[in-house]
């Protein structure tokens, strides 16, 4: 039994208007009785109005409910908020030395690293032009400002990000040229 069967209805046919009107009417209800719930529940308000609708439009066997819709808005809601504390209680965060996913300082993690930062250095160095000295000037450990990066290079601070942008793209389609694409398993092109 659902919420939207306590409201009278002259003809089955009205239902959706009849459940639009119930939602609509009620809605200032849950969202007043869901945010008064929810700090002592521990929960975020926004998530119990929405489990309260889900428990209220939702066809449920059980005892007889409430027939004034009021007072089964704040049972569902005093429901849900039991339901959440329950939860609060039974979840308890990480309490290993790391967190599962920070495994920066893994050995392996750290050797690929070296690696590919080994590469990147020698594709630059491969560059045309003025590229190598622009990246390895941007790649500095120091973090230079494009200021500091033009005054090394001797070139106007303007013209930075086009060079940038053009050696960058170099740098891209030579990499991309080194990389194998993955066979297509078992068939031809």
């Amino acid at each position: 039994m659902t919420l939207l069967d306590h409201v009278p209805s002259a003809q089955a046919e009205g239902a959706a208007d009849r459940g639009r009107a119930v939602v609509h009417a009620l809605q200032a209800l849950v969202r007043a009785e869901a945010r008064a719930e929810a700090q002592a529940a521990g929960a975020d308000a926004a998530d119990l109005e929405q489990a309260v609708w889900v428990r209220l439009l939702e066809p449920r066997p059980g005892p007889a409910v409430p027939a004034d819709p009021v007072r089964r808005v704040r049972a569902a809601v005093r429901a849900e908020a039991r339901v959440a504390r329950r939860r609060k209680r039974r979840e308890h965060a990480y309490a290993g030395g790391e967190s599962p996913g920070d495994w920066d300082h893994c050995p392996e993690r750290i050797a690929v690293g070296a690696d590919e930062r080994r590469a990147l250095r020698v594709a630059v160095g491969r560059l045309p032009g003025r590229c190598p000295q622009l990246l390895e000037a941007m790649l500095a450990p120091h973090d230079p400002t494009y200021r500091e990066i033009a005054g090394e290079l001797g070139m106007s601070q303007g013209s930075l990000g086009p060079m940038r942008s053009r050696c960058l793209g170099c740098l891209r389609r030579m990499l991309a040229a080194e990389v194998v694409a993955p066979e297509l398993r078992g068939k031809e092109r």
